[in-house]
């Protein structure tokens, strides 16, 4: 009987040395191939058009489209990819969001070598899998919504994609017009989608948007250039 084809992954990390030391990682799992390694999260999307991996294991804060964006579309356009956030950051809203656009599991970048790969192998199977610290918040808060009738439930703020798009773009420093161009919308588009975040996220300032999102992982800190 012959041996079950590897699962074959790709890898969306911007920054090379955690890229590389996720590649070492898998490397030893014998039923675990990279085939692929994105830095952005646009490339994420149209490698996996061109190579159609099993598994997309996706960090959140990278540059052209965040990896919540690009879960978005790569669930839309491949719907059989399953995709693995691996993200240094567990703020409730963004696992709620990722896995509300299609993602398979989330993990913390702290989380062990042979977790990552049990969550590749369960997300393949079509199970979800979440770090152990975020599955026990993640249940427990679902639990207390059914239970209290979500009396105690955190009320979580949940951003479109399209809002996060935007939101990651102030906080790298673009002007509305740089914005309008890089999304190919209209300035006055992107204005109403700065005051619907300015309303959602109770912030009032670009300074204010962008500690915001270095402090969610949607953009690094080293990313930011200006707060004006």
């Amino acid at each position: 009987m012959s041996p079950s084809p590897p699962i074959t992954v790709l890898l969306a990390e911007d920054h090379m040395v955690v890229r590389e030391g996720l590649l070492k990682l898998l490397e030893i799992e014998c039923d675990i191939e990279v085939i692929g390694q994105a830095v952005t999260g646009r490339q994420a999307v149209d490698m996996t058009g061109t190579l159609h991996p099993a598994v997309v294991v996706m960090d959140i804060a990278m540059p052209q489209f965040n990896g919540v964006e690009a879960t978005r579309q790569i669930r839309q356009a491949f719907p059989d990819v399953k995709v693995l956030i691996l993200s240094a950051h567990s703020d409730d809203a963004y696992v709620e969001t990722a896995m509300e656009l299609g993602a398979a599991g989330y993990l913390i970048k702290q989380t062990s070598a042979h977790c990552l790969s049990e969550a590749i192998r369960e997300v393949h199977k079509g199970n979800t899998f979440f770090s152990p610290a975020i599955a026990k918040r993640y249940h427990k808060r679902h639990q207390t919504s059914l239970d209290r009738k979500g009396s105690s439930k955190k009320k979580i703020t949940r951003l479109s994609s399209r809002e996060m798009e935007v939101l990651q773009l102030i906080a790298e420093g673009e002007a509305n017009k740089q914005i309008a161009a890089e999304l190919g919308i209209s300035i006055k588009t992107v204005e109403k989608h700065r005051d619907h975040l300015m309303q959602k996220l109770d912030i009032h300032d670009t300074a204010g948007l962008t500690r915001h999102a270095i402090a969610t992982g949607v953009i690094e800190s080293s990313v930011q250039v200006t707060i004006v």
